[in-house]
């Protein structure tokens, strides 16, 4: 090694069989963030199988425990709002899915499965209070009809006479 080169890198052997050093000015950041070397996809549609595991579970327990959601219409049972919430997120995921015009309406789309689970969601709860209240109705009213006489039935005619 020549003593110019020495003086200019005292601490390399020769430019050749040196490793190149990552020398940082005290003044600068540790960490520099890197930009990616090829481009990341991020897709909001179609959501991944933990996001609608995720949706069917709250579903669950918004049917079925005490909510505004059960104050007017009632809760469900645990194994009534399982099969249920499977049901509705299986059916907006169908619609929502049938409604993508290209995958770059994501957002749409995702507006979409979300207005889905809503509207599903309440007519499951509507149209269980409604068969329960017909059912109770029901069951009210054959009551009421068994314990109403008949006046024909059970009445004796007045047009026939006994003789003694």
């Amino acid at each position: 090694m020549s003593d110019l080169e020495s003086i200019v890198a005292p601490n390399q052997s020769s430019s050749m069989d040196a490793e190149p050093q990552n020398q940082q000015p005290e003044d600068a950041p540790a960490h520099k963030p890197q930009k990616p070397s090829h481009a990341t996809s991020f897709s909001i549609w179609p959501p991944t199988q933990r996001t609608r595991d995720a949706v069917v579970n709250r579903l669950i327990e918004t049917l079925s425990t005490p909510s505004p959601l059960s104050k007017r219409y009632g809760t469900l049972s645990a194994e009534e709002a399982s099969a249920a919430a499977r049901l509705i997120e299986d059916e907006a995921f169908a619609a929502a899915g049938g409604s993508a015009a290209s995958e770059e309406d994501g957002i749409q789309i995702l507006q979409v499965y979300s207005k889905e689970i809503s509207k599903r969601m309440l007519d499951t709860v509507k149209s269980r209070t409604a068969s329960a209240s017909a059912a109770q109705n029901g069951a009210s009213e054959s009551e009421n009809a068994s314990s109403v006489e008949d006046p024909t039935a059970a009445a004796p005619s007045e047009d026939v006479k006994t003789e003694p």
